[in-house]
């Protein structure tokens, strides 16, 4: 739990955020509960995902997303974008890219994009140009792996602030109790 207070609703900002957040999900998730201390950087920072979304498209950029998360321990993260995931995936594959990625029926593509984001959030000192050819070598343009490395980064821009700051993490209604198992700490 983290020693942070977050706002109430009173502030324009942050009543702003939290409708947004009511209108697309339900409910108001604690990370954004956290970062609604200052509104103005949490909509720089969705604004930056829109921009990256709008080129490598959602279904890339949830992927990178979840790789990312899993690869530095984002429980927050991993739930958040699995909910999300469920409008781009059936059940049972998404159950299969949450346990391992790699037996998921994805395609090559995907798969080496996942593990592009998966070892730039393990070990980004580590990345090599050789990395970047395996993405080009599977039919990504050079945009492509610039948003791919983007997609990743900020993934772990967010989550660190996450774990820096305690944010509690939520379960978000409408995860099946089999897609829950998947998330389990491993």
């Amino acid at each position: 739990m983290s020693i942070i207070t977050t706002p109430d609703d009173a502030d324009e900002a942050v009543a702003d955020l939290y409708a947004s957040e009511i209108a697309e999900l339900g409910y108001v998730p604690s990370h954004t509960r956290m970062m609604a201390v200052n509104p103005e950087a949490f909509r720089a920072f969705q604004q930056l995902v829109r921009t990256i979304v709008a080129q490598l498209g959602v279904r890339r950029y949830e992927l990178a997303t979840l790789a990312a998360a899993d690869a530095i321990g984002s429980q927050s993260c991993r739930y958040a974008h699995a909910r999300k995931s469920l409008n781009l995936f059936d059940e049972e594959q998404l159950e299969r890219i949450l346990r391992d990625y790699h037996d998921a029926r994805l395609s090559e593509a995907e798969m080496a994009l996942m593990d592009f984001a998966a070892k730039l959030s393990r070990d980004s000192a580590s990345m090599t140009d050789a990395d970047s050819l395996r993405l080009r070598d599977v039919g990504f343009t050079d945009r492509e792996i610039v948003d791919i490395a983007l997609a990743a980064s900020v993934r772990n821009y967010f989550s660190r602030a996450l774990h820096a700051l305690a944010v509690e993490v939520d379960i978000p209604p409408g995860l099946s109790p089999s897609i829950q198992d998947a998330l389990a700490p491993r």
